[in-house]
């Protein structure tokens, strides 16, 4: 059974609603390291993020506007098109580029983050065209408390999709798939 989760909080906030958030201009480059436990099997590992920039304005009304007039397979093709937002990796990988990061204050004083990113695709998947290539995004959401402390959660295969009437975003499973980030933790670079 499918669950259809609509994101009317925290994602359409940060990632697609028309209220303003920081500048993105003015955030410094950072990294986060977490440990991910995959809620699925059990299994746990640690988890590096780091975003060498965040999005702008106009790249979060251009998504928006891409999902909204032509859906997700005209959002994917703008992803894949952004140019990198930083880079998600194990401590044994090399990883893979972002191409969405944005962040705006939360309610209790921290962060809220959400980052976003087209999934790689292995040739088997591609030409095979298993059920698996219809989930081509990655998204994390991490909330960072005021003490410089966080947890999230990330989704590594998803589907996006877009209700015009409501002007929000979907994403499939979310509640039930996603790996959970603990002990988030953030180093800024200068």
């Amino acid at each position: 059974m499918k669950q259809i989760i609509r994101f009317t909080v925290l994602s359409v906030l940060v990632l697609f609603a028309a209220v303003p958030v920081w500048t993105q201009t003015m955030g410094r480059p950072e990294t986060f390291s977490a440990g991910a436990i995959d809620m699925n099997n059990g299994r746990a590992g640690q988890l590096e993020i780091s975003v060498d920039r965040w999005s702008t304005q106009a790249e979060r009304e251009g998504l928006i506007g891409a999902l909204m007039s032509n859906g997700p397979d005209e959002l994917l093709r703008q992803v894949q098109k952004m140019k990198s937002t930083g880079r998600i990796r194990t401590p044994d990988s090399i990883g893979y580029d972002l191409r969405y990061a944005q962040q705006r204050p939360g309610k209790d004083g921290g962060r809220d983050i959400v980052i976003a990113t087209d999934r790689p695709v292995s040739f088997w998947e591609a030409s095979n065209r298993p059920r698996s290539i219809e989930y081509p995004f990655t998204l994390i959401q991490i909330h960072m408390n005021p003490d410089g402390k966080g947890e999230g959660k990330l989704a590594l295969a998803t589907k996006v999709t877009a209700d015009p009437d409501t002007k929000t975003i979907e994403i499939e499973d979310f509640q039930n798939q996603p790996v959970r980030l603990v002990d988030v933790t953030s180093n800024a670079k200068h």
